[in-house]
């Protein structure tokens, strides 16, 4: 089995390879790190399995290091906070903050052992690096959405309130919803959208005390909504936080009589607009970074930087699939990338992959009878709404057609759920026969 790796940070030489010797003479494998930048640089590179983090350093005091490593999603491990001349609110603060423990200098040796050991039994329990809502940047547009939900967060005087999240797929949407869930409570994302119908308060029961999140609700049937509304007015019983998100115009739907009137309303109340990345795209850089380094941290792949020319590129590319797309790419660029830094020709090279793509298809459809004829109907001289429907209703017809109207093949054949390909024929006023 590994040696369990310890990060000892203190700007006292002497102090440090104290704690060093101490505990490479226990077993674990200790680096050292005399100020906060060396900490930090280390922190990028690996997972220490705890830290010893002194409090007073020249450069930059542990607190707020420590409050960087929160924000930034690298708080994945427990640090053990040490002060020669700490307080009481200082220890408070460190521990509101994430901190495991706080140790007085000097440091008595069994005191030192036993908090490590402790440490690292929690360690052990702890998930890896995952992304949150502070990495979605500092941008005017994020840190007004994380003050809304903060104050969301701390309003429970009457039990916590469904919230609605309205923002375009992939924006990000689960990590408000995580920012709303407490420290140490259950969180469940639910999936089979008929528990609400057959087993609403079971579902509530597994969650007790945490939140329960909807990914998008517009994809519920009207049986789903009904279940949805019962199990929100029970919620308070159990003490469980609904959360929903939805890309769809939920009130449009509603009048079309596609979605529940009541389940709107309560959803109303508390509702925030997620928004899209093209929104923020000043944060695209960090966001990129911080997507990196919670890969690089749980791949075994070599730490390796962006250089700024890629960043810029990053930053100035469209994302119509949002923060999603823009995390698959940085993947693609970890795992594709040969150099020691990822430059702007990598970039480039992943983003052209797929650019190219619809300039191939747009070839083969242009040579294609049968396409000229679609597209020659499609009546150009329209505004651009009225021409997407044109054509939406002569794909549907054409397919519809050749299935016999049998509407789960259509489904599949469009790729949409049943659910969403009855309000897409509703919407164009298509006849179901």
């Amino acid at each position: 089995m590994a040696s369990k790796y310890i990060l000892v940070v203190d700007d006292e030489i002497g102090i440090r390879e104290l704690l060093r010797d101490i505990l490479q003479d226990e077993g674990y494998r200790v680096d050292l790190a005399e100020n906060a930048a060396a900490a930090r640089a280390m922190r990028l590179h690996e997972r220490p399995d705890v830290v010893l983090l002194d409090i007073w350093m020249p450069d930059c005091d542990g607190i707020t290091l420590l409050k960087e490593w929160a924000n930034g999603g690298l708080l994945t491990m427990p640090v053990v906070m040490m002060s020669g001349h700490g307080t009481i609110d200082t220890a408070v603060e460190a521990t509101r903050i994430g901190a495991f423990d706080f140790l007085e200098k000097p440091i008595a040796l069994q005191k030192l052992l036993k908090t490590v050991a402790t440490a690292l039994k929690h360690s052990e329990q702890l998930p890896k690096s995952e992304m949150s809502l502070t990495n979605l940047g500092k941008s005017q547009l994020i840190v007004a959405l994380k003050e809304r939900l903060d104050k969301i967060a701390s309003s429970t005087n009457h039990g916590p309130s469904p919230v609605l999240l309205i923002g375009p797929k992939g924006c990000g949407a689960e990590l408000c919803a995580r920012f709303l869930q407490a420290a140490n409570t259950p969180w469940l994302q639910l999936t089979d959208y008929g528990q609400l119908v057959t087993a609403p308060m079971d579902v509530l029961e597994q969650v007790r005390d945490g939140v329960l999140y909807l990914n998008d609700i517009a994809e519920l049937n009207k049986t789903e909504q009904k279940g949805l509304l019962l199990l929100i007015t029970k919620a308070d019983k159990y003490n469980v936080r609904v959360v929903c998100a939805t890309s769809e115009n939920l009130p449009k739907l509603q009048a079309e009589g596609l979605f529940d009137h009541n389940l709107l309303q309560i959803l109303s109340a508390v509702s925030l607009r997620v928004p899209a990345l093209e929104e923020h795209k000043e944060d695209i850089p960090d966001l990129a970074v911080a997507i990196a380094n919670l890969q690089f941290e749980l791949s075994s792949v070599p730490y390796c930087e962006f250089d700024i020319a890629a960043l810029n590129a990053l930053r100035n590319a469209s994302w119509p699939g949002d923060i999603a797309q823009l995390d698959s790419v940085i993947r693609n660029l970890i795992q594709t990338s040969l150099g020691e830094k990822i430059t702007l020709d990598d970039v480039q090279r992943v983003l052209n992959q797929f650019g190219e793509a619809p300039q191939i298809v747009e070839a083969k459809v242009a040579t294609s009878p049968h396409h000229e004829n679609v597209l020659s109907d499609a009546h150009f001289e329209l505004p651009l709404r009225e021409a997407r429907d044109a054509f939406e209703r002569l794909y549907f017809a054409y397919h519809m057609k050749n299935v016999g109207g049998n509407m789960s093949k259509l489904a599949e054949l469009a790729g949409l759920e049943r659910t969403h390909l009855y309000r897409k024929l509703k919407q164009l006023d298509i006849k179901i026969k």
